[in-house]
């Protein structure tokens, strides 16, 4: 049977990808040559970070808490079999601080910010709005772009250390619940391995993270061409990819970290 003319071949499917991913690439190049030149627009910068942030609390700390009960349940059953139980908090700390934490939080991010971003400036889009402030010469990329690029780098380290913080809390009182385990014990075991750079390398890692869900949402949502059905698909791809390139860029970064700063412990 003859391939339908209009059915795309896999080189075709192939060729838009590539081209997708450069289009990216260049909007990414955009951003480094304009976020540091004028204007600043430091007050929807702040507004930003208050949406990142602030308003990503609560979701934060809900999933940083549910994170430590639920690690510490599960894995006292499995170390007491060993007689192992007493290394609980350690093993707790390394999970949370080193890779569980900042990537857990970076995907609940993703997942909040990265469809809003693209909804909201794909809307923009498709109104042109955009367009206009164009004509105006208003520079709408620094207002709406850098910003939310820059706030999602500078939010999402510190919606990681309130979620690791949280997730020791929470896997503090399960310790306390079950074996009635005394504080000072408890955070003399858990910060017994961990590294200052560990600490500064684990979180520091996730503005990676929050570059890829602003620089990928922006994109998508700027770029974003046809009508309301457009800007869902967008919103939804946005989260899409933006978690598939943190976990693709946490392997990265591990990987450069271990061979920087070896084993945690080691």
């Amino acid at each position: 049977m003859a391939r339908n003319a209009t059915h795309p071949t896999y080189g075709t499917m192939m060729l838009e990808w590539l081209e997708r991913v450069g289009a990216l690439g260049s909007f990414a190049g955009e951003f480094f040559r304009r976020f540091w030149r004028r204007p600043f627009e430091g007050r929807e910068l702040f507004n930003q970070m208050d949406e990142a942030g602030t308003k990503s609390l609560v979701l934060v700390l809900v999933t940083g808490l549910s994170i430590g009960v639920v690690l510490s349940m599960q894995s006292r059953g499995t170390l007491a079999r060993f007689g192992a139980e007493a290394v609980l908090p350690n093993m707790l700390a390394l999970s949370v601080f080193k890779e569980i934490g900042p990537v857990i939080t970076s995907l609940v991010l993703a997942g909040r910010l990265g469809a809003g971003i693209a909804a909201e400036i794909g809307s923009m889009r498709v109104t042109e709005q955009i367009d206009a402030l164009e004509v105006a010469a208003l520079k709408p990329f620094h207002y709406l772009v850098i910003t939310r690029v820059l706030a999602c780098i500078f939010m999402f380290p510190i919606m990681t250390i309130c979620a690791d913080i949280i997730a020791l809390i929470g896997g503090y009182l399960e310790s306390v619940l079950t074996t009635d385990m005394d504080y000072r014990l408890f955070i003399d075991s858990a910060f017994s391995s961990l590294r200052l750079s560990d600490l500064i390398v684990d979180t520091g890692k996730t503005s990676i993270f929050g570059f890829i869900v602003g620089i990928v949402s922006c994109y998508l949502g700027y770029t974003v061409r046809g009508g309301t059905r457009e800007v869902g698909q967008a919103a939804m791809q946005a989260v899409v990819l933006s978690s598939l390139l943190i976990l693709l860029a946490d392997v990265i970064v591990v990987r450069i970290s271990l061979m920087l700063f070896g084993v945690a412990g080691g």
